[in-house]
């Protein structure tokens, strides 16, 4: 003879949980986890319609691969629609980047030491990344003189038609 015990299962949103199946209220390191996913998530698309617009106009318009080269960067950076893309490209995408390898960082480091040590290298590298990528969007001179303001031989074409 077989006694049999009975389970109880709760239903789902009956409100009958054992309480080490629920949860505490949302923390601010909840609501800071939901924005990196929805960031990820909305970032990802952008980023593939950037890079691929910027492939495209590079490497199949003009003269294709062979037309890369100084000239075709001053050129396309002397318009602000090139430069506004190329940074929102630069920003997004380390954006990205930083926090995919930071969650890396989390899943792979045990001690929290080294994993402190890797977030600080990461978020260094890319904040210097970040800054010096804007700085050269903004501030590129196409045109180069000498020391008396001459133009270069070696400057674009579109320089001299100033």
């Amino acid at each position: 003879m077989t006694t049999q015990q009975q389970i109880h299962i709760a239903a789902p949103r009956s409100g009958d949980i054992d309480p080490k199946y629920i949860r505490s209220s949302a923390s601010s390191s909840s609501n800071w986890e939901m924005f990196k996913w929805l960031f990820m998530r909305i970032s990802g698309p952008i980023l593939l319609v950037l890079i691929f617009t910027h492939l495209f106009s590079n490497m199949m318009v003009g003269d294709g691969v062979q037309g890369l080269n100084f000239g075709l960067v001053a050129g396309k950076w002397a318009s602000p629609l090139w430069q506004i893309w190329d940074l929102v490209m630069l920003w997004l995408a380390m954006i990205h980047g930083t926090i995919g390898v930071g969650t890396i960082i989390d899943d792979y480091t045990s001690k929290d030491r080294t994993r402190v040590a890797f977030k600080v290298a990461l978020y260094l590298a890319s904040i210097t990344i970040v800054v010096l990528g804007t700085l050269v969007i903004f501030t590129f001179e196409p045109c180069m003189t000498d020391a008396a303001g001459n133009l270069l031989d070696n400057s674009p074409s579109f320089c001299f038609n100033q």
